[in-house]
């Protein structure tokens, strides 16, 4: 195998090839390779044997409470994920007692709460009611979780000497993965989230409703903002999100953070709205936004890096792929030789599950493990008022 690119032997992907995009053997996958006690190690409360639980929080405009809510439901989940990231826990946290550190924390708490006030508040709101410590950062009290919401903003800097060569203690770059097509016949988006093993139990959906009615949905990750994956919201606006890493010299020290631009998009009330606040946001690294607009039967793959560079592309009846790479925005970004079709076994990525949005049916389906089964977790009706689980 490359170390780097993660490449498998074909023997490795004989049946996996069919499906529309890459799949990540999960731990229980692997387990159940094992002897029966080995097995045993998932336990009862394995997510992946039931889909993640969904929470619902509201009517409320109050970040904090709401956040604090958040983080008393999932305390476990969340002191779990912390305790267990290797990348959280060798890297980031001894970076951040740094003076270079320290000096890029506070610039990216002061820009995100100064343009985010009530998400900032809805994250410290997260990390009180689970009990996460505090860590103090120069004048700013930053927690650990705001370590890991700024996980893609951070990690460009820590210096070579804090990095580390395990699996679980490198950064994935293949993220997730899309498939996108608007015909006559057919409109829908077909996501794959894939992730570090760091997240194997700490997922959770995330049901608010607002006090001016709004209800947003977002698959969320222990401890961060809802949703560095997928969601959608009342208004009919549904999105999904592509990791894409620009090169270091392309990366603005200090600038909003990506988990803070897709938690505003949850609230966006229209696709013109949505591409406001995708324009609207000075970010430090790149970012693939697939913006799923029901009432105009619309898909619009959205590029982004530092310096306000955006592209749009409208998905018409071709069908389009986005993995983890730039298609249409120019900027330098970087390259491992055909590192978005590559599969990385475990322990380090596997597949959490699919995602499939059908504009038709205004539905969104969730997926779990690997789509070939069809094991269906969660199935929301987008349009509803009540954004009932159907399933």
């Amino acid at each position: 195998m490359n170390a780097e690119c993660g490449q498998v032997s074909a023997d490795d992907k004989n049946d996996k090839e069919m499906l529309p995009f890459q799949y990540r053997e999960s731990k229980s996958e692997r387990l159940s390779r094992l002897p029966n006690e080995a097995s045993a190690e998932m336990g009862s409360s394995d997510m992946e044997s039931k889909g993640p639980e969904l929470f619902e929080v509201g009517p409320s405009n109050d970040g904090y409470q709401m956040g604090l809510l958040i983080g008393q439901k999932f305390s476990k989940e969340i002191r779990s994920r912390l305790a267990g990231d290797l990348i959280l826990q060798n890297q980031l946290r001894p970076f951040a007692q740094t003076p270079q550190g320290k000096q890029l924390i506070e610039a990216l708490s002061d820009n995100n709460r100064n343009k985010f006030p009530r998400y900032w508040d809805e994250l410290l709101g997260t990390a009180a009611g689970s009990g996460v410590s505090l860590l103090d950062v120069c004048l700013v009290s930053a927690l650990q979780v705001v370590l890991i919401n700024f996980r893609k903003e951070i990690l460009p800097f820590v210096p070579k000497t804090l990095q580390v060569s395990s699996p679980e203690s490198v950064d994935t770059i293949d993220d997730c993965s899309d498939v996108l097509v608007v015909s006559e016949d057919l409109a829908i988006a077909a996501h794959n989230e894939d992730a570090n093993v760091a997240l194997v139990d700490h997922i959770y959906l995330i049901k608010a409703k607002l006090q001016n009615g709004l209800v947003f949905v977002g698959y969320t990750y222990a401890g961060e903002l809802p949703s560095c994956a997928f969601g959608f919201n009342t208004h009919g606006l549904a999105f999904t999100l592509n990791s894409v890493p620009p090169s270091e010299h392309e990366i603005m020290a200090g600038g909003i953070g990506r988990n803070f631009v897709s938690r505003d998009l949850l609230e966006a009330t229209s696709m013109a709205d949505a591409l406001r606040i995708i324009h609207s946001c000075e970010v430090s690294v790149g970012h693939c936004y697939n913006l799923i607009y029901m009432p105009d039967r619309k898909i619009l793959n959205v590029e982004t890096t530092s310096r306000n560079r955006v592209s749009v592309r409208e998905i018409g009846t071709t069908p389009f792929f986005h993995a983890n790479m730039y298609l249409h925005l120019q900027v330098d970004q970087f390259t491992c030789q055909s590192h978005s079709f590559a599969l990385i076994p475990g322990p380090t990525l596997y597949t959490l599950c699919t995602a499939i949005i059908d504009i038709d049916q205004q539905t969104l389906s969730i997926i779990k493990g690997n789509p070939k089964h069809g094991e269906i977790s969660h199935v929301f009706s987008v349009s509803s008022a009540d954004s009932k689980t159907l399933k």
